[in-house]
């Protein structure tokens, strides 16, 4: 290969070079005047992102030179670095909040086969899952409204359609 067939490469290599500091200018500077403009996660993401990098670079250096590199210094720190960024992946994206797993009036029911020799208890307990009924119908309700009102436009239907069998049927159903 000739010394002119690698010119054109090497002056493609030098403006991607240019265009790279152009771009890497504002992290090249100081870091401490860019994150505090940053709100507090932001900040975080921004100094662990700076660690990873740099130590990914470390990395790769001594991968090129021919070091093992799993066994140096630098592949602990990544690896402390790695946890950071999971720690704030978990604050980004927390898990979904559990629902109260008891169900009331099962344990309603349980009890006044137990108890429902007394009257005064029976009553109370009868009541007690007449309203548990109610409370979960208003949440089953709650959840259709709020899945109907996320539903787009367009599957609402046309005025020449039938309604469902389900809105149709619904105010139809017997209580036990």
């Amino acid at each position: 290969m000739d010394v002119t067939d690698v010119t054109p490469q090497l002056d493609q290599l030098e403006e991607q070079l240019k265009a790279a500091e152009e771009a890497l200018a504002p992290l090249l500077g100081d870091i401490d005047d860019i994150s505090s403009k940053l709100p507090l996660l932001d900040k975080a993401k921004l100094n662990v992102l700076v660690a990873y990098t740099l130590e990914s670079l470390l990395f790769s250096a001594l991968r090129l030179n021919g070091v093992d590199a799993k066994n140096h210094p630098v592949f602990t720190e990544l690896s402390r670095v790695k946890q950071y960024m999971d720690k704030i992946e978990k604050l980004e994206n927390p898990p979904a909040e559990r629902e109260n797993s008891l169900n009331t009036e099962a344990a309603a029911r349980f009890l006044k086969s137990d108890l429902g020799d007394n009257k005064d208890i029976k009553a109370k307990l009868t009541e007690l899952i007449a309203k548990e009924r109610e409370k979960a119908e208003a949440k089953a309700a709650e959840k259709k409204r709020t899945a109907a009102q996320l539903a787009p436009e367009a599957s609402t239907g046309t005025a020449g359609e039938k309604p469902s069998k389900q809105a149709k049927h619904k105010g139809n159903r017997k209580k036990k």
